[in-house]
């Protein structure tokens, strides 16, 4: 019995080898944010001059390491193979990279768990192999930790058979992006070419084009040292089979200046499809970026004439034309001057909008058309300006509050007229016109220079009933005389602007609760008592200071009362579910048609197109039906999902909606002002095959 069992021993310490070597891995490294491995897709080195390894790494939920070219931050994995035999070289290749975001930041590379293959070429082609890698490797999540792991793997002489990680490793290795030098086309993505745009506001234009269609592209830029290389705004033509992607580009410190005729590459990724090609950079067509900036900016003009039958802006061409109406007809001078202020007051809103979106774009933050309505300040505030147009417009007080808005009841005042004009771009912000949404996202989408000279054009756009009637004064004969009649429309009025500070109310509910807007609410009404009683007080300093206490309740008090956001019951048809981004591409593989509605509370248009066109019988039964989901993504409060969302397709304003399906991947976005018809047939191109 202790022969036998002598020999067993000896039998299992002979063994121990082979077993180590049909595992093929090293031992883990462990830390606490990440472990680490080597691995190998074969037990024995063969005969090939090379072996296929592989470097396991599992990352802890929420924490991340870095592709080969790391983004705005970060460090990519390093290995030192000192130390080992029979390694002629090895080379490290990367898996194409997620893109992460925080604070601004854009930076690539992999969670959870990802195998970094390695094409390992040995010295004695046949011999055995005995590997030591140090590994250096930076894992973030809120903080960035580095770490190392030396780690041991021997793969011994003899037949090579796979081993239990070959499967992981090719299908990682199946994930690099293949480079394609030719422009052919590789996994049915073509890299065209790609240009830069210089000025303020450099940025590469990559072109390209996808058989079947661009899901949801993306492209990293590997470029000059010291540049740095955001997320791509992606505009589709061609049904999505062709994109261009601006990739806005950043120098550093000392950068040398991005010129034509640099080298790049470029990594293009589209869901499981990826690519690689390096480019030289051309410049951008100077006429054809002239061309279509003076394309927009007619575009922006039509758009802003169509903003004033806008819902959001009646009430204050109602309230210009009251004031007109007291004016002499003869009277031509103050006739024109009092448009002019008008115009005046437009353009220059509309220049304080952009000034404001170029320094939060600079700053990283999400910009677009309206987003003002989503801060409870913001609401605050206009729902106290609105009552005190609206008291004025009653006869409840005649001193101005603050001397900008003397001219709200037509007092011909040239600083209320241009007071009456920045008050009408405020109220037209929730509205997006046609034309509106297309505009502001080729300005956003560009740098400074266009992004003013846009909203110049929609300014002038708006403005134009105005000027017009400044060039021409002769028209106001044609509205009816002075009369008792006036007295009752200033009433009227002032009970149109109520109900707008009673909307405003309601949307400061969705945002922070009805805590927060009964305090709101208590506040307005207060400032109205106070005006229309304190007119009769002898005391003026009294009035101003409940003016005074009113204001900073209104402004301070309601954001800190709490967050219990109010939404008015669903009593659609539709069974609308949450806007979840990895939804639609999860229901398009499926077979299945998507409808996206990108509303909010403050969109005044979002809710004209609820109303009249997706509370349809035959609407909501399209929507309702079998192989169709519905998705709905609430703006009402800032949400970063949705700004990146709509940036997609170039987007910066609501309303918006778009259809997804087997024909139409790439999604077909849909006008600002929905119709039936346009539903329909939406919905019939993406169910097409």
């Amino acid at each position: 019995m202790k022969f036998r069992g002598l020999l067993l021993y000896i039998f299992a310490i002979l063994t121990i080898p082979a077993a180590s070597a049909q595992e093929a891995a090293s031992g883990w490294v462990r830390h606490p944010e990440v472990s680490m491995r080597l691995v190998s897709a074969a037990t024995a080195t063969g005969t090939a001059p090379a072996v296929r390894l592989g470097l396991e790494v599992t990352l802890k939920p929420g924490w991340k390491t870095y592709w080969r070219s790391p983004g705005d931050a970060g460090l990519p994995v390093e290995i030192d193979w000192k130390g080992s035999a029979n390694l002629a070289s090895a080379k490290l290749r990367h898996p194409a990279p997620e893109r992460f975001t925080l604070f601004g930041l854009e930076t690539f590379g992999y969670g959870g768990t990802v195998v970094l293959p390695i094409d390992a070429t040995l010295a004695t082609p046949g011999a055995a192999l005995d590997l030591r890698a140090g590994v250096e490797m930076l894992v973030c999540a809120d903080v960035c930790i580095p770490y190392r792991g030396d780690l041991a793997l021997t793969l011994p002489a003899g037949t090579a058979a796979p081993s239990a990680h070959a499967h992981d490793i090719a299908r990682f290795d199946a994930a690099v992006p293949p480079v394609d030098a030719t422009g052919a086309g590789i996994n049915g993505l073509v890299v065209e070419g790609a240009d830069m745009r210089g000025g303020p506001s450099p940025a590469v234009i990559v072109r390209a084009r996808a058989e079947p269609a661009f899901a949801a592209p993306d492209v990293y830029v590997e470029g000059p040292a010291g540049w740095s290389f955001a997320k791509p705004v992606v505009r589709y033509a061609e049904g999505g089979r062709a994109a261009t992607l601006t990739v806005p580009a950043t120098g550093g410190p000392g950068a040398a200046p991005l010129r034509a005729g640099e080298s790049v590459t470029l990594t293009l990724v589209d869901g499981p499809r990826a690519v690689e090609r390096a480019a030289t950079l051309g410049n951008a067509p100077p006429a054809a970026a002239a061309a279509s900036l003076l394309a927009m900016l007619a575009v922006a003009l039509l758009g802003g004439l169509i903003l004033n039958l806008m819902p959001c802006v009646l009430p204050v061409l109602a309230m210009k034309l009251a004031g007109v109406v007291k004016l002499d007809a003869d009277a031509r001078r103050d006739v024109r001057a009092a448009f002019l202020a008008t115009s005046a007051g437009i353009v220059a809103a509309f220049g304080l909008l952009a000034s404001v979106l170029v320094t939060l774009k600079f700053a990283g933050e999400a910009v677009g058309w309206g987003l003002q309505f989503q801060q409870p300040w913001f609401l605050a505030g206009m729902a106290l300006v609105v009552v005190a147009f609206a008291a004025n417009l009653w006869g409840w007080f005649e001193v101005p509050l603050p001397a900008a808005f003397a001219d709200l009841g037509g007092n011909g005042r040239l600083a209320g007229s241009f007071a009456t004009g920045v008050f009408a771009t405020l109220l037209a912000t929730p509205c997006s016109a046609p034309f509106v949404g297309t505009a502001v996202g080729f300005a956003l989408a560009q740098g400074p220079v266009e992004i003013f000279a846009i909203f110049a054009a929609l300014g002038l756009g708006l403005a134009a009933p105005y000027l017009a009637v400044a060039a021409f004064p002769a028209a106001a004969r044609l509205l009816p005389r002075p009369g008792p009649w006036i007295v009752a429309l200033r009433h009227v009025l002032g009970v149109a602007l109520a109900g707008t500070a009673a909307w405003l109310v309601w949307v400061l509910a969705g945002q922070l609760g009805w805590l927060s807007a009964a305090v709101l609410a208590a506040a307005l009404v207060v400032l109205a008592g106070g005006l229309f009683f304190l007119r009769r007080s002898p005391a003026p300093r009294g009035r101003v200071a409940l003016a005074g206490a009113v204001l900073l309740l209104a402004l301070f008090l309601p954001p800190k009362l709490g967050y219990a956001p109010v939404r008015a019951p669903d009593t659609s048809a539709v069974p609308w579910q949450r806007f979840e981004r990895g939804a639609i591409d999860a229901a398009v593989a499926s077979g299945k048609t998507v409808f996206v509605d990108v509303t909010a509370d403050w969109c005044v248009t979002c809710q004209v197109n609820k109303r009249l066109v997706l509370s349809r019988a035959e609407i909501s039964a399209a929507l309702s039906g079998d192989g169709v989901t519905a998705l709905r993504a609430d703006w009402t409060r800032p949400d970063p999902r949705i700004a990146s969302y709509l940036a997609e397709f170039g987007r910066y304003g609501i309303p918006f909606n778009a259809v997804y399906g087997p024909g139409e991947p790439a999604g077909l976005a849909l006008p600002e002002l929905l119709t039936a018809d346009a539903v329909l047939d939406a919905l019939a191109r993406a169910r097409a095959r």
